[in-house]
């Protein structure tokens, strides 16, 4: 995903960084990328009225995520948080995403994360709910995972 433009998102979160981001490198710190990563998730899914953190009975929780990075993001930089669904299972959804630094036409960290649909209560494997499959569906990339 090294070369992914912009286009081949459909969903973007804009997240400014913050001067705690910065590390002793002068540099955003590796684990904020992974928050920016659930942060987008999560804030498309709230948007869309498919997630209540508080209400729910059935959540998703992450069990995979992975980024690779390729250059550098610091404070005062924005990010640009490019969201789309690699892969719709039935209880499961894999998320590609690729984070752009302010106005740059290519990534400068890309990534992956899954979530998987659980009962709050028992913790066990459910389907995808129907309303939050179709918001999942309408950032669907066509191309294969």
């Amino acid at each position: 995903m090294r070369d992914s433009p912009r286009s081949a998102f459909p969903h973007f979160l804009a997240i400014p960084t913050r001067w705690m981001d910065n590390d002793a490198y002068r540099h955003v710190n590796n684990v904020v990328y992974y928050s920016f990563f659930d942060t987008a998730v999560n804030e498309f899914l709230i948007a869309r009225g498919v997630l209540d953190i508080h209400a729910d009975t059935v959540v998703a929780l992450v069990v995979d995520t992975g980024c690779s990075y390729f250059s550098s993001i610091a404070f005062p930089d924005t990010v640009h948080v490019g969201v789309r669904v690699a892969k719709l299972g039935n209880s499961s959804v894999r998320y590609e995403l690729a984070l752009y630094r302010n106005d740059e036409a290519l990534p400068a960290a890309a990534g992956h994360f899954v979530h998987v649909y659980v009962d709050r209560e028992t913790n066990r494997s459910v389907s995808v709910p129907d309303p939050v499959r179709a918001v999942l569906a309408s950032i669907a990339s066509a191309q294969p995972a």
